[in-house]
C-alpha cells in the first residue's frame, strides 16, 4: 500500500492509500479513520465499519462530509471507505453517465464485457480489501459495515449473502430493490445482461426471504429524498422483512433530503449501533 496522504482528526489520523487491486486488476485507492487507540507508538487494533458510499463518490466524500471522526475516535472503531468503482480504465462508455461506469460499480461483480475483468466491487469490498486491511493495519477482523444509496445496497447484500462475516449493517436512503428501479435495471443490465433471473442475488429484498442470518437491520430515510419514490423503495424492503421476520428498523425523517446534510445528522446513531454490536 502506499500512503497519499494523511490528516490528524480528532487525535487520530485520517490516512489516503493505494494499491493495485488483483480482483480489479487496477490501481485503487481508499482511504481509512483511525481512531486514537489505533495510532502512535503502541497502536491498539481496533474494528472497523465499512462504509461504501454512492453514485458519483469516491473515498473522499464520507470521510470529508458525513462527521463520523469524532464520534468514532471516542469509541474506538476504524471506518474503512472505498472508491465506488475502478477509474480510468479506458472501457467504451465508461465515462457517458454518471449511474454507470466510473463512481457506479454497485457493488456487485459483472459478468459482461467489457466490464466483467474489473467491475468486480462485491469481491472487491468483501474480500480483498478486508484482508488487505486487516494483514497491513492496526485493525482486527471484527467488521460491520454500512452505506448510503448505492452504497446502502451494496453494505445490505454484503451482508445478506454473508453470514458470520458483519457483526452489523446499517443504510442511508438504500437503493432497497434495485430490480425494480431504473438505476438499478441500468447498472444491471449493463453488467450483467438481459436474464433477469441473475439480477435477483444483488436485490437487498429479494434476499429476505433466504437470509441464513437475520441481522437487524438500520435503515434511516428522508421524506424530502428526491429519490425516495422512483429509484429507492424502501417500502419492499420492509413489507420483504415484515412477511419473512427479518427485523428492520425503518426510521423516516420527516424533512431530510438524500444529501451529507442528512447523513452527518444520524450518523451517530448509526455508528452507536454499529459499536454495541462489536462490543465497543
Amino acid at each position: 500500500m502506499e500512503l497519499l496522504s494523511t490528516n490528524v482528526s480528532f487525535e487520530g489520523e485520517h490516512r489516503r492509500y493505494r494499491h493495485t487491486s488483483a480482483t480489479l486488476e487496477c490501481d485503487m485507492e481508499f482511504a481509512v479513520y483511525l481512531p486514537p487507540a489505533a495510532v502512535g507508538s503502541n497502536p491498539k487494533k481496533v474494528p472497523v465499519l465499512y462504509w461504501l458510499s454512492g453514485l458519483t463518490c469516491t473515498d473522499q466524500n464520507f470521510m470529508q462530509k458525513a462527521g463520523a471522526q469524532k464520534r468514532a475516535a471516542k469509541l474506538g472503531m476504524a471506518i474503512v471507505c472505498p472508491d465506488t468503482s475502478p477509474r480510468g480504465l479506458n472501457l467504451p462508455g465508461e465515462d457517458d453517465s454518471y449511474d454507470f461506469g466510473s463512481g457506479a460499480g454497485f457493488y456487485i461483480n459483472a459478468t459482461q464485457q467489457p466490464w466483467a475483468p474489473h467491475y468486480r466491487m462485491y469481491d472487491y469490498v468483501v474480500k480483498e480489501l478486508p484482508q488487505l486491511v486487516e494483514n497491513e493495519l492496526p485493525v482486527t477482523d471484527k467488521r460491520s459495515i454500512s452505506g448510503h444509496s448505492m452504497g446502502g445496497h451494496g453494505a445490505l447484500i454484503a451482508a445478506l449473502k454473508n453470514p458470520g462475516r458483519y457483526a452489523s449493517v446499517s443504510a442511508f436512503a438504500p437503493i432497497a430493490n434495485p430490480t425494480e428501479c431504473p438505476w438499478g435495471q441500468k447498472a444491471f443490465k449493463g453488467y450483467l445482461g438481459e436474464d433477469t433471473r441473475s439480477w435477483e442475488e444483488w436485490d437487498a429484498t429479494l434476499l429476505i426471504p433466504t437470509a441464513r442470518e437475520r441481522l437487524p437491520l438500520l435503515v434511516d430515510q428522508g421524506t424530502s429524498d428526491e429519490f425516495l419514490d422512483s429509484q429507492l423503495n424502501p417500502d419492499a424492503l420492509a413489507d420483504a422483512c415484515e412477511k419473512f421476520h427479518h427485523h428492520i428498523n425503518l426510521r423516516m425523517h420527516r424533512g431530510y433530503d438524500h444529501s451529507y446534510f442528512f447523513i452527518a445528522s444520524f450518523i451517530d446513531d448509526h455508528l452507536d449501533h454499529h459499536a454495541e454490536a462489536l462490543g465497543l
